[in-house]
């Protein structure tokens, strides 16, 4: 293993860490192990970094690489979505307190429920806070696919979060 290729890899996904690791996660919640996708992603950028144009763009090469591992995952699957209770006690941030991660709980089960180009599209733009040309450029697709996107995601994620709130408050004032 060269080691020079190895320094400049690792310095370049160090500062990125956090931010990737977020990004695996809300995009595979429920589908399958985050890590899987982080160890999946690093062994083929690693194997193609060579390819990598500019150091600017590391994070986006990153997410675009993560994105055709998720597809391919799909195309083998070929099976239903499911929910996977051990993958939600799985999820743990030793900085959130317990209201937040009730929240980021609910996010993730709500952003679960949405199609994936739209799932991937909102984590982007919401959490990982690409512009929506980088995500054109990470989805290849057109700006207004990526907007259009973004657009049905949100309303369906308000129509998922105030119907689930809705039932819980019922839950509440029935028990």
């Amino acid at each position: 293993m060269n080691k020079a290729k190895q320094d400049q890899f690792l310095a370049l996904y160090k500062p990125n860490h956090d931010r990737f690791e977020r990004f695996c996660r809300a995009r595979v919640y429920g589908d399958m192990d985050y890590r899987d996708l982080i160890n999946d992603t690093l062994l083929v950028a690693f194997d193609k970094f060579e390819t990598l144009k500019s150091k600017d763009a590391f994070l986006s090469f990153l997410f675009s690489i993560s994105v055709r591992i998720v597809g391919n995952y799909h195309q083998k699957k070929k099976a239903t979505r499911f929910q996977k209770e051990d993958a939600i006690l799985s999820l743990n941030d030793s900085n959130a307190n317990p209201q937040e991660a009730a929240d980021v709980h609910f996010l993730h089960v709500a952003l679960a429920q949405l199609v994936d180009e739209q799932r991937e599209a909102i984590i982007l733009f919401e959490i990982s806070g690409f512009s929506i040309k980088e995500i054109v450029a990470i989805q290849g697709v057109s700006e207004s696919a990526v907007k259009q996107r973004l657009k049905r995601g949100r309303e369906k994620l308000v129509e998922i979060l105030t119907f689930e709130s809705t039932l819980k408050i019922g839950e509440v004032s029935n028990g």
